[in-house]
């Protein structure tokens, strides 16, 4: 009995050595992870943007004949707005958008507020209604990249991006009808699945200018040409 006493004694103390050794690996591994190899390393310029200012300028400037650069259209800032109606009676839900926007994006929105009150909704003057979020620079190119590379491919039964939604300035607004396109959202914690509306606005006034920039940075529209009189073509 005593021997295997012994025997028991000396598993446990090897147990308690490799659980010991098992957890300064872990915790090594951990402090490895930490360290990221480029955090000393300048944040490189949006891809987007290099494609934009090496490419997608030469051809705009050939295309539409400009004589100064600074009439070549460019895209100035996007708008994701989404509104919450249920946010009326439950604001709860409201708060899940605004997390849902800021994982998105990238960037804290701005809770909207309603202008007057409507008896009929129930609502009233100053009561939060929706979130926003404008962005520029760095954010705003490298939004458009992941939008149009990785979120508008998950569209189920995708069949392309109508041209007939600019405004007459030069800007675009598309609805998304459901947040769960991005991949930085995780399906499994969507409580409920919501929409939201994206405007780019670009430095143009025409049309025109603007699809072919839009064009030219990957955005899929389906080849109709706006206020050409012709019905969207059906696949």
């Amino acid at each position: 009995m005593a021997k295997t006493d012994n025997k028991a004694g000396s598993g446990k103390q090897r147990d308690a050595g490799g659980g010991k050794a098992a957890k300064g690996r872990k915790e090594s591994a951990q402090q490895v992870q930490q360290e990221h190899a480029g955090k000393d390393l300048p944040v490189p310029p949006p891809r987007l943007r290099i494609f934009y200012e090496s490419t997608v300028r030469d051809r705009l400037k050939n295309q539409f004949g400009f004589t100064n650069t600074h009439q070549i259209p460019n895209l100035e800032k996007i708008v994701v707005n989404c509104g919450v109606g249920e946010a009326i009676k439950n604001p709860k839900i409201l708060d899940t958008v605004v997390n849902e926007l800021a994982i998105i994006t990238g960037q804290r929105p701005v809770r909207k507020k309603a202008k007057k009150s409507i008896a009929n909704f129930g609502l009233r003057q100053g009561q939060e209604i929706g979130a926003a979020v404008t962005l520029r620079g760095a954010r705003m190119w490298e939004f458009f990249d992941r939008f149009v590379t990785v979120a508008i491919p998950r569209i189920r039964d995708f069949r392309g991006i109508n041209t007939r939604s600019f405004d007459g300035r030069g800007n675009y607004t598309l609805g998304v009808k459901e947040q769960m396109i991005f991949p930085e959202i995780n399906y499994d914690m969507v409580e409920q699945i919501h929409g939201m509306d994206i405007t780019f606005v670009t430095t143009t006034n025409r049309d025109d200018q603007a699809l072919a920039l839009l064009k030219e940075l990957g955005m899929p529209f389906r080849g109709e040409e706006k206020g050409d009189g012709r019905p969207a073509r059906r696949h």
